[in-house]
């Protein structure tokens, strides 16, 4: 597949070879998450999600941070936060609940999400990447819950998120404290997959494996995404349960016998694009 260039003010959107890298692009201001962004964003996840031929979504940042998170400009807006009546409040809870949507798109995905990460991945950020399945980052990166340090409570599904990637002590004390996490803590916690000693490291890393999981049956793949979402809320016995209705649903012999033709000679195996996903629209 030919190389397109696509996105917004505040991201661009390559997709080469069944890889869909998206990189902000405001290291000026660390890449922060302004008004545009929360309009851009959710629209090229969703195009995405549409876009049968992508089989995996990289994101990264441009410059020296992945991103500083909520842009201070989103907060000066004082009717979109006040919270002088009963209405403006009820107002507020249903903005939230578009921010937090937002994110839960790279869950939604039936793509594999990998996260790019150096320097700062606070706020927003860190709501981000932990939606994501794979975090990959750099020695400079470090994590923060910074809205405690703006006398807010994180609610876009940090506090959700993180108890399921990191110990929940650790959870707690950035939840309460607002300190940074850096990679090489994170990384021992389990948050993050590797950590590399400059970004083209990363980079190329990360890139290679989003090549490695492209070449793999995308039914296989969306499958595994699904089933692994599922663990998380349900128990044992009902996740493997649910494991065999997926399988029973898309085990498909032209894939296994393309997989084991390609063993047997040692060469790559070709796969079928998913189909794009059914809409009435």
């Amino acid at each position: 597949m030919d190389s397109t260039v696509a996105g917004g003010k505040t991201f661009t959107l390559n997709i080469k070879d069944a890889v869909a890298h998206l990189r902000f692009c405001r290291p000026d201001k660390a890449n922060s998450m302004n008004k545009d962004f929360w309009s851009e964003f959710p629209k090229s996840i969703q195009e995405l999600s549409q876009n049968n031929d992508v089989r995996v979504l990289l994101i990264s940042g441009e410059g020296k941070n992945f991103s500083s998170g909520m842009d201070l400009s989103v907060f000066a807006d004082s009717q979109l936060l006040s919270n002088a009546d009963a209405r403006s409040r009820e107002s507020l809870r249903c903005l939230v609940l578009e921010l937090q949507a937002c994110f839960s798109l790279l869950e939604q995905l039936r793509i594999p999400v990998i996260a790019a990460i150096n320097g700062a991945c606070i706020g927003g950020a860190l709501d981000l990447v932990a939606a994501c399945d794979i975090r990959f980052a750099t020695k400079s990166a470090y994590f923060c819950i910074h809205e405690t340090n703006l006398a807010m409570m994180a609610d876009l599904g940090s506090l959700q998120r993180l108890p399921y990637l990191l110990p929940e002590g650790i959870v707690r004390e950035l939840a309460y404290t607002g300190d940074k996490l850096g990679a090489d803590d994170a990384t021992r916690h389990g948050f993050l997959n590797k950590v590399f000693d400059s970004d083209q490291e990363m980079m190329d890393h990360a890139l290679l494996q989003a090549q490695k999981i492209a070449s793999k049956s995308p039914l296989a793949i969306c499958a595994s995404k699904q089933c692994l979402n599922y663990n998380r809320s349900h128990s044992i016995a009902d996740s493997l349960e649910y494991c065999a209705n997926v399988q029973a649903g898309i085990l498909d012999l032209q894939d296994l016998a393309a997989a084991a033709q390609a063993q047997a000679s040692k060469s790559a195996a070709a796969f079928s694009d998913l189909k794009k996903s059914a809409s009435l629209r």
